[in-house]
């Protein structure tokens, strides 16, 4: 078995290891990036909203919310400069029903904490003249967020880490490695040839979204209590067939899991739904028509309208979580050397929403981690 060095690898070609392979190049450092599928983005990057949140939900002062506010500004920056296919169009939070109302109220308040500064409470008139057919009590005018083109955006990020000199290998999966005295050892099988070699690494970043968990138990001397439970929660997506009415994404106010059945617009405008929360065992994306039943009587909430027969199965996620069914949501856990004690190794673990918004502020604080330790 062959042994090659490098001086950082990065585990995951997603949003979050294109960023941060990007943001270890850029500051002059030699970077691996090993992916088990054939090409970028094939996981959680590639099966979300797409949508650029501004920061409202998160508790004040966590990894959400602080990584949240300034990589917004980040993203649409980065975006605008590269050409980047994006779209500021804004968002409304309804309550449809008086008894909502304060749940508005307090997430004006959370935002606020949260640095969230342009924020409009409306009543439910004024919504209604911005989107006719929208049904609701009251609302939050969110200007501020908006939807990309993440495969556009992961292409950009990729050119620009290869443009730094950082190396891809694809088809290649990680079994296992050992922390050394160097940094840590890692066991990589080919997996179209089946070959098999091994590499050393002075720094080593854990973005491998769904299997960071597993990742990192399979390090050899890396400490078992630092690694969390994680938890998978499938989301199912529907699209509307016909053009689409809103031209502002619409929210219900938040439900357990997660931000309710949503109505977000791609870049194209078309109108999808989603998702919805169901707790699963392993990592199927398979979308099951009935579940629309719900998406019906959910919608129609905001939305009285909908016509029947208008949905359509789209795709699913999976959201990486480390927290379970009745918990509250857990936070980023963006863990360095000050967590857990290992040198130039850092794992990011349960990284949903926000994280695709927020990639370049997380690529900003793993490398500052890992400088800390040089």
């Amino acid at each position: 078995m062959s042994i090659g060095h490098v001086d950082a690898i990065v585990a995951g070609a997603g949003a979050i290891g294109l960023s941060v392979a990007r943001a270890l190049a850029t500051a002059g450092r030699e970077v691996l990036v090993i992916e088990s599928e054939p090409v970028i983005g094939t996981g959680v990057s590639s099966r979300n909203s797409e949508v650029i949140h501004a920061g409202l939900y998160y508790p004040p002062d966590s990894l959400k919310a602080r990584l949240c506010v300034a990589g917004r500004e980040k993203l649409y920056r980065f975006c605008a400069e590269r050409g980047v296919v994006h779209r500021r169009l804004g968002k409304l939070v309804v309550a449809t029903r008086s008894s909502q109302e304060a749940k508005l109220d307090s997430i004006m308040t959370n935002a606020l904490a949260c640095g969230v500064r342009d924020l409009r409470r409306i009543s439910g008139r004024e919504a209604g003249a911005l989107e006719p057919q929208l049904e609701c009590v009251g609302a939050i005018l969110s200007p501020s967020t908006g939807v990309v083109d993440s495969h556009g955006l992961m292409l950009a990020l990729q050119g620009e880490a290869q443009a730094h000199g950082a190396q891809f290998a694809f088809n290649a999966e990680i079994d296992g490695g050992e922390i050394t005295k160097q940094g840590v050892e890692i066991e990589v099988r080919d997996r179209g040839g089946g070959e098999r070699f091994s590499l050393e690494a002075r720094s080593f970043v854990n973005a491998a979204g769904l299997g960071a968990p597993k990742l990192a138990r399979s390090i050899r001397g890396f400490p078992e209590s630092a690694v969390p439970r994680s938890y998978l929660a499938r989301g199912s997506y529907f699209a509307l067939t016909g053009s689409s009415p809103f031209s502002r994404l619409v929210y219900p106010v938040p439900v357990e899991g997660g931000l309710g059945v949503h109505l977000t617009l791609d870049i194209a405008g078309r109108a999808r739904f989603g998702p919805d929360v169901e707790w699963v065992e392993e990592i199927d994306y398979r979308v099951d028509p009935r579940r629309a039943d719900a998406f019906y009587a959910e919608i129609r909430r905001y939305w009285p309208s909908l016509p029947d027969d208008s949905l359509t199965p789209a795709y699913a996620g999976v959201r990486p979580k480390i927290s379970g069914p009745g918990e509250p949501a857990a936070d980023f856990r963006i863990d360095g050397p000050r967590h857990h004690g290992v040198s130039n190794f850092v794992n990011l673990f349960g990284v949903e929403s926000p994280g695709l918004t927020a990639c370049l502020a997380i690529a900003d604080m793993v490398q500052d981690m890992l400088s800390d330790r040089r």
